[in-house]
């Protein structure tokens, strides 16, 4: 079956998640740094899991890492890497290093964003279109592909594994002006949807998540006549994260979560 954004589904009512929610999990959250890359780490952690910060810039991480270590100590570690100068090598020792470290790896939330404002497709710099496919699209595959054999172990004997891929409104992004982000959060569904029905037979589950408007960098940036102060910030959509990658999480396994 393939995901289908007419597939929607919603979060449980008065769901929350708890110390229990994702207990003893490890957790690779992608663009740690970013509104909802480090309101899901929190969430995470919050939840009894241990989270991996991977992200392009260390003193944000940093940050990030303190705020964690100081309400749940021993809940998160810093992974360092730059997804737009990553070689295929660096993306398999990103996978060794999990191993060796923690030994399994329960879930990945891709929250990275690559994104440098609206204009007008062929008035893209090439070099930027390629680095903005390749954080947005590419990059997704490339730790898939990686750590690939460690969900699926994690998902072996009656337990389960889980990817989160963040959507944007196709509504919206399949728009004039939204150039190469636009056209990899497209293609993004077409990714999950294939991953989702290599591994129908297996527990490692494929999950697409549709925030709603909340606060963020990339949103500034996009509605630059909008006070994104009155946004939501990314704590709600944090806890949906927290739903698709624990047990609870199965139903909706293959469908788009839809907030909006």
């Amino acid at each position: 079956m393939r995901i289908e954004l007419r597939d929607t589904t919603r979060l449980p009512a008065g769901w929350v998640a708890t110390p229990e929610s994702l207990r003893d999990r490890v957790i690779l959250i992608v663009g740690a740094a970013g509104a909802l890359g480090s309101a899901s780490a929190k969430a995470a952690a919050q939840a009894g899991a241990k989270a991996i910060l991977l992200g392009r810039k260390l003193r944000p991480l940093e940050k990030l890492y303190d705020e964690i270590e100081a309400a749940h100590p021993g809940a998160a570690t810093i992974y360092p890497l730059d997804l737009a100068g990553a070689s295929p090598q660096d993306y398999d020792d990103l996978a060794a290093n999990v191993e060796r470290e923690f030994g399994r790896l329960d879930g990945i939330v891709f929250a990275a964003a690559q994104f440098d404002g609206l204009q007008p497709m062929v008035d893209a710099r090439p070099e930027a279109w390629l680095k903005t496919l390749h954080v947005n699209l590419n990059a997704t595959f490339l730790i898939v592909q990686a750590c690939a054999d460690l969900l699926l172990r994690a998902a072996e004997g009656g337990g389960d594994a889980s990817v989160v891929f963040v959507l944007d409104d196709p509504a919206r992004v399949g728009k004039a002006f939204w150039g190469g982000y636009g056209t990899a959060k497209h293609a993004l569904i077409g990714l999950a949807s294939t991953l989702h029905q290599e591994w129908e037979t297996s527990r490692a589950r494929v999950h697409a998540l549709l925030p709603a408007p909340m606060r963020s960098a990339l949103r500034r940036m996009a509605y630059f006549g909008e006070n994104t102060l009155e946004l939501p910030t990314a704590d709600a959509t944090a806890q949906a994260v927290i739903y698709l990658l624990g047990a609870e999480g199965v139903a909706a396994r293959g469908k788009v979560l839809d907030l909006r």
